[in-house]
């Protein structure tokens, strides 16, 4: 699955390191595939009247995919809205719309439109089959107030540094279909919710902004959020902000499917199949990309004197401050972060993805480096520190051969950061011997 350049990488163990990433990578991605927990969801689920199919978000297309053949004839219509990419080839019944994230766009607006069309007017005998990702907050929309105000709103929110959490609280009072919204259209039909988690601790009604779940959040809590990030509101989006969510749905049954902890427990498994002792040290990452790369240098220098192969991994989702004008995302930016600190390290990487195959506004999925890659981008007089500061990871990570690109995986849970340290059970680098099969 994952598409990574050696070419651009020495020999020895730096390209062991780099192969044993890509094959902890794939592994990771295998484990939280969306087929499985959507066929284990619908297999033999009764549904009465009409059966009518919403798929929202990155995985979007894989999951009404995997629910489409489960269904068969049950099965009247379907929309499904995802990324740009993301659609794979045509569905059965189903219409596909690919549109903006993070930002979104007229095709998500479009998309939705189609899906609320789908769902308006069905009877109390019938039932929508609601799959629902991460990044459906952007890609599952329909504004109340102005399209460009949302945009702009999303860009400010993304641009302060604020959480998914923080974001969600806002976008869910400028929004027809946010914050259980989704199901009150659907009434009086049933709702069966499919969701693959992107949130840590899988808190039902952040989701994607929970269309189909009572909302736990308050205008007060939205005011606060919009007064500490400074946010410039329209007279009518702070209007908005003042208006409750519902706070009970009565149509709906909800089965999360997937999470975090399944991706790190995948690559931890991968990990001690490639020879590594592994330790999960969070599947609750959430801080600064940064921070987050400096913190796992310090853990790889804290285990140089290992004379056993360590793999230290921190599930969750760090967030960027913007402060310039490059290209990355914060996988990437973790990663290039810990370069300074693993620099010199033998036999030491760090790497990063984001279990969707996109990392920011690029596209890689994320960023990998090793104790040699600081003096190779200063070998070719690029800083570390200046290019954080302009956030432009991706341009140093593509001149040390450090982008890991998988493409879109129909999955997203998350991310994975990931620490290895390989050693021969001598205690000599594996560069002196090695003692796993490359194969």
């Amino acid at each position: 699955m994952a598409v990574i350049d050696f070419t651009q990488l020495p020999g020895g163990s730096a390209i062991d390191l780099r192969k044993d990433a890509d094959r902890i990578i794939k592994a990771a991605l295998q484990k939280v595939m969306p087929d499985e927990a959507v066929e284990q969801a619908l297999r033999g689920k009764a549904f009465g009247g009409g059966v009518y199919l919403v798929a929202a978000g990155k995985a979007a297309w894989q999951m009404a995919a995997t629910a489409a053949r489960i269904l068969g004839d049950r099965l009247q219509a379907g929309v499904c809205v995802t990324k740009y990419g993301h659609v794979k080839g045509a569905i059965p019944k189903v219409r596909c719309y690919e549109a903006g994230h993070p930002v979104p766009d007229e095709n998500s607006f479009r998309g939705t439109r189609a899906a609320l069309e789908l769902v308006s007017g069905l009877g109390r005998e019938d039932t929508v089959v609601f799959l629902l990702s991460g990044g459906g907050s952007a890609l599952f929309e329909k504004p109340l107030t102005d399209g460009g105000e949302l945009a702009d709103i999303t860009a400010q929110l993304l641009a302060c540094g604020a959480d998914i959490r923080e974001m969600n609280i806002i976008r869910k009072r400028l929004s027809a279909v946010k914050g259980g919204r989704f199901a009150q259209i659907c009434a009086p039909a049933k709702v069966y919710s499919i969701v693959l988690s992107d949130i840590l601790g899988d808190p039902l009604d952040m989701i994607a902004s929970g269309p189909a779940y009572p909302d736990s959040s308050t205008c007060g809590q939205a005011l606060a959020i919009a007064e500490k990030y400074r946010l410039r509101l329209s007279a009518r989006a702070m209007e908005l902000l003042k208006v409750e969510t519902p706070k009970k749905l009565d149509n709906v049954e909800t089965v999360v499917t997937g999470s975090v902890r399944n991706l790190c427990l995948g690559a931890a498994q991968a990990c001690e199949a490639l020879g590594y002792h592994p330790l999960i040290l969070t599947d609750q990452l959430c801080c600064e990309a940064r921070e987050a790369g400096s913190f796992l240098a310090s853990v790889a220098k804290t285990h140089q004197d290992s004379r056993q192969s360590l793999a230290f991994l921190a599930g969750g989702e760090t967030i960027v401050h913007l402060s310039g004008t490059g290209r990355g995302g914060r996988n990437q930016e973790l990663a290039l972060a810990a370069a300074e600190g693993i620099s010199g390290l033998r036999d030491t990487a760090v790497f990063s993805i984001g279990s969707d195959g996109t990392d920011g506004p690029t596209d890689a999925a994320g960023g990998y480096c090793d104790g040699e890659t600081k003096a190779r981008l200063l070998s070719r007089g690029i800083n570390i520190y200046q290019v954080l500061q302009d956030n432009n990871a991706y341009m140093a990570l593509e001149e040390a051969g450090g982008l890991i690109k998988t493409g879109p995986t129909g999955t997203n849970v998350n991310d994975v950061a990931v620490v290895l340290i390989k050693r021969d059970d001598d205690g000599q680098s594996g560069s002196e011997g090695t003692v796993f099969n490359k194969t």
